[in-house]
């Protein structure tokens, strides 16, 4: 029985260091920013992202409450049998991000609330990183500026982006907007299956 809890805490910890790192990426944070806020140092973050440094909770504290995240989360502790996602919503930005899913390596799901704004308000300058993303607009307009398209996305529409290319979304009025946003931090793109396989 030993052998398999090893084995079983091998695997849990083995996936520490990739959900470190997409979590740090997704809130645009670079290892010299966070070993400020955290006061670890960059190597040891660097270590623990690459699976080079067992994580250990003196480690895992600060950086749970950096991020604003339970520790279950950072270790990706197993289900107790609640499929239920609990979200803590966090604002970056002006922007209110609600968590759908627990998961914090791969596809990462968010409700996004976007403040209202004004025609006159000047646009945020585009920006370009590692990723993909795919937007659906809930409730509201989303404007969309996608390298040299500007867009105007309505309630039910879509758009999906690689988002090296350089991009900015806004609120496309006074009213808030609500999007559901699916990012692949890695470049994960959505699969979508519009009808089931034939089978022949």
């Amino acid at each position: 029985m030993g052998g398999v809890a090893d084995d079983n805490l091998t695997n849990v910890l083995s996936t520490v260091g990739p959900r470190l790192r997409a979590l740090r990426l997704e809130r645009g944070l670079t290892l010299a920013s966070l070993s400020g806020a955290t006061g670890i140092s960059q190597s040891t973050l660097s270590r623990l992202e690459s699976g080079q440094r067992r994580p250990a909770l003196e480690l895992l504290l600060p950086l749970a409450r950096t991020y604003g995240v339970p520790l279950d989360d950072l270790v990706g502790a197993p289900p107790t049998g609640d499929p239920r996602v609990h979200p803590r919503p966090f604002v970056r930005h002006g922007r209110t991000f609600v968590p759908l899913a627990r998961n914090l390596g791969g596809l990462l799901a968010y409700k996004m609330i976007i403040p209202g704004r004004s025609p006159d308000d000047p646009l945020p300058e585009q920006r370009t990183h590692e990723g993909y993303e795919w937007l659906y607009v809930l409730a509201g307009k989303l404007r969309l500026v996608l390298g040299e398209h500007d867009l105007t996305l309505a309630a039910g529409e879509a758009a999906e982006f690689d988002t090296r290319v350089p991009h900015v979304f806004v609120s496309g009025g006074p009213r808030p907007t609500e999007v559901l946003s699916l990012f692949g931090p890695q470049g994960e793109r959505l699969h979508v299956r519009a009808r089931p396989a034939r089978a022949d």
